[in-house]
């Protein structure tokens, strides 16, 4: 079993789609800004209220239209339908209602050919996505794109109420392995054919986050943004406690937790999220799952007895409670305190963290593969909707917004990794100047994948 491709338990037990790790941020765009035309009744693309559509042409007001129907239950077979209105008659409805009430001297072109591209929590990108759009745009004369952002508590029920309805978005950003999920049930195209087409495109990224996103032998997101757990350490407090390297074992990662626990200080953290928990379990040769994932594997004596120390050694101040009860804010907020040795957690802690603890430097944080090199993955990928209307458009959308011109702007503006090799060679090398230690965490990302 590698440690990060093809772990198919990492995969399944991130089926629940836990919130997004990006920077929460929200759209406040205005009738000038270049691109931005229209922001469509609510009821035109079922959108929530707090959350805007965007179509790149010439500016339209919104104008009034009629609610879509009732999503329909999925089919006897398990697959997304609904077919009695489709997107294209909503958008239709919605270009009709917004013309009717249009200023003078506004146009839009008519046009078949619309993509729609849904975002997991990533709004504070709006000015690249513009100039993405842009030039897209500009090598596909006549498309629009329609952009909507949900925060990561609400998109994975958004879109599954779209499959259903049959009116999903065309182009989608998700998490994790719950695309798995939708993958299985026919929601996504598979992608496959057109990697073989063009095999010039999987050369782009990295084999095993590549890799990552196949399911029974088929490929069907291409990559986002990639992200990995590590351990990082205050090598202060390692001092203290006269710990010169970080643990190679899940009976260092206790002991030295242990060692550093007095006072107000504790050991170990690490997010609560349960996929994160993972390789904590891992460490001590517990699988979750049997091989054909269709059984739990972890009821065992030996998963009990792992368990019984994490419990001890909660009690005993070892680990932090914050550890069980907290899961972005506060265990990020607790390690910057600089009271707690180590944190469990992914590359995008290290920016949080570094922006409210002051202590934070090279001399003073270490970052290191967790015991054993085990990680969960956490990584955002782009599938497009089997109901699309225009796949071979989505696709050289994906192509677009994946390829490393624009990948490599995604990395150097976020301070993270896409997958894309040449990209990703050359955000490090950005950032390398800018926070030398941030290159170093992002650097694990890359490292026993």
């Amino acid at each position: 079993m590698t440690r990060l491709r093809g772990s198919s338990i990492a995969r399944m037990i991130s089926l629940s789609g836990a919130g997004s790790m990006t920077t929460r941020g929200r759209c406040n765009p205005t009738q000038q800004e270049q691109n931005i035309v229209l922001t469509y009744p609510l009821q035109a693309l079922s959108f929530d209220r707090r959350d805007r559509a965007y179509a790149l042409d010439g500016a339209v007001p919104p104008g009034q239209i009629r609610p879509i129907p009732q999503a329909q239950a999925r089919s006897k077979n398990g697959h997304f339908g609904g077919e009695s209105m489709k997107r294209r008659t909503i958008l239709q409805a919605a270009l009709a209602g917004a013309a009717a009430v249009a200023v003078p001297h506004a146009s839009r072109a008519q046009t078949a050919r619309k993509l729609s591209y849904l975002t997991w929590n990533i709004a504070d990108q709006e000015q690249l996505f513009k100039e993405e759009f842009a030039d897209f745009r500009s090598a596909n004369p006549g498309v629009e794109i329609e952009w909507l952002d949900k925060k990561g508590t609400e998109l994975p029920a958004f879109y599954q109420t779209q499959l259903v309805a049959g009116t999903a978005p065309d182009v989608v950003d998700l998490q994790g392995a719950i695309w798995v999920e939708y993958a299985a049930n026919g929601g996504l195209l598979d992608l496959t054919p057109y990697l073989k087409k063009e095999p010039e495109v999987a050369k782009l990224f990295n084999p095993d986050y590549l890799a990552s996103w196949q399911y029974q032998g088929k490929n069907y997101m291409l990559p986002f943004y990639i992200a990995k757990t590590l351990l990082y350490y205050n090598k202060t407090l390692f001092k203290e406690a006269e710990l010169s390297a970080p643990p190679s074992t899940f009976d260092e990662l206790l002991s030295y937790a242990q060692k550093m626990a007095k006072g107000e200080k504790t050991g170990l953290l690490t997010l609560n999220f349960d996929w994160l928990y993972w390789p904590l379990f891992k460490m001590n040769g517990i699988e979750l799952l049997t091989p054909d994932m269709k059984k739990a594997a972890f009821n065992t004596p030996q998963m009990a007895a792992v368990l019984d120390r994490l419990a001890k050694a909660t009690d005993s101040g070892a680990i932090n409670k914050i550890s069980w009860t907290g899961r972005w804010v506060e265990p990020n907020g607790a390690f910057a305190g600089n009271t707690v040795g180590m944190l469990h957690a992914h590359s995008s802690s290290y920016f949080f963290v570094k922006g409210q603890g002051s202590w934070i430097n090279e001399s003073t944080l270490g970052v290191a593969q967790a015991p054993g090199y085990w990680a969960t993955p956490t990584n955002h990928g782009f599938g497009i909707s089997k109901s699309t209307k225009n796949p071979d458009l989505a696709w050289a959308f994906l192509k677009h917004v994946t390829g490393t011109k624009w990948a490599t702007r995604f990395s150097q503006s976020r301070k993270l990794l896409t997958g894309n090799i040449a990209a990703d060679r050359a955000g490090l090398e950005y950032l390398r100047k800018d926070d030398p230690l941030g290159a170093q965490v992002l650097q694990t990302q890359l490292e026993h994948t």
